[in-house]
């Protein structure tokens, strides 16, 4: 049994050091398609700044995965509807600010209340009846709520974009050489302490061993007296939190429109495989490395579309790695 361990183990470091390897060799390959190998001057300024926004926008993604992993890992459900749960939270939190003159930071707290409760409404009332049942069900009623709710936007706000103007957050801030605004600081600095202060609600409270008790064995959590059903309400209402704290981080840097959480369901699903379904940690580690791609890609494909080199990666992982770079390993 312990020869079967380490050899699997083994096993795990080579497949993360082939997919690393063709990582690098795609983005080698793409260097010189693109002939850009030479960063010199003002070619490796453009790099760095690359480098910086994609992370800086990596951390925000990262926060956005880590409420879909969450309900994965929970409730085993992939929720379709998460990109569009970000955008009901921008819309939120653009009327906390328009409507009540909060500053849109100051607003978060209350985006991220208003979004906890929403979330639990909707496992209660919609989600929960789907526990159990087929996976398309679950598939069918995530998209079917997606639509429903881009169409309830488009009717209460109309198709018209509309953004907000706070004007210390355009203030440049330089970072190893490259700018950035303080808003994008703010989205950065902000996500990663949500995203801390998840892992310590998961890892370090009474209520977070209960959820992870839930996740890995609903049964056996309720025999030892869990409120299973609670667990699943407050699981995916943290999830969908977690969406409206994200929202709230970018909106100060985005113009919004109905349909604007569309790229973040992809990128979020993106992201969840890349760290591993149901790795919260890893998602937000996942978040920085998508987040890095994306930026980069559009730096090394120009005239394509910055996804592109997001999906190579993603095939690449799924080949080397289908279950994800940082998935725990059980012994």
């Amino acid at each position: 049994m312990i020869h079967g361990k380490v050899r699997h183990h083994v096993t795990v470091i080579r497949a993360r050091r082939s997919l690393i390897a063709l990582i690098v060799i795609v983005v080698l390959v793409v260097l010189r398609w693109s002939q850009i190998t030479d960063l010199a001057g003002s070619s490796r300024g453009v790099l760095l700044q690359a480098v910086v926004t994609g992370l800086l926008l990596g951390g925000v993604y990262g926060l956005v995965a880590m409420g879909l992993s969450l309900i994965f890992g929970v409730l085993g459900i992939i929720n379709f509807a998460h990109g569009t749960i970000v955008t009901v939270g921008l819309y939120v939190s653009y009327l906390l600010v328009t409507d009540l003159g909060l500053d849109p930071y100051l607003a978060l707290p209350a985006t991220v209340v208003i979004l906890f409760v929403f979330g639990a409404f909707i496992q209660k009332f919609m989600i929960r009846r789907t526990l159990g049942q087929a996976l398309e069900n679950q598939l069918l009623l995530t998209v079917g709520l997606s639509i429903l709710l881009q169409n309830l936007l488009l009717i209460i706000f109309s198709p018209t974009p509309r953004s907000i103007r706070v004007d210390y957050a355009n203030t440049q801030v330089d970072i190893l050489g490259a700018t950035a605004s303080l808003s994008r600081v703010i989205a950065f600095v902000g996500a990663l302490i949500i995203g801390l202060l998840l892992w310590l609600l998961l890892k370090k409270t009474n209520y977070g061993t209960s959820i992870r008790a839930v996740a890995q064995n609903p049964k056996g959590a309720a025999l030892v007296g869990i409120n299973v059903r609670q667990v699943y309400i407050v699981a995916f209402a943290l999830g969908i939190a977690c969406a409206g704290a994200a929202a709230s981080l970018i909106l100060p840097f985005l113009t919004i429109d109905p349909l604007v959480g569309e790229p973040f369901t992809i990128l979020a699903f993106v992201t969840v495989i890349l760290g591993g379904l149901g790795n919260v940690v890893g998602a937000l580690v996942g978040g920085l490395v998508i987040g890095l791609v994306y930026e980069i890609g559009g730096l090394l494909l120009p005239g394509q579309d910055k996804l592109l080199l997001v999906f190579i990666v993603f095939v690449l992982v799924l080949l080397a790695r289908p279950q994800g770079l940082f998935v725990k390993e059980h012994r």
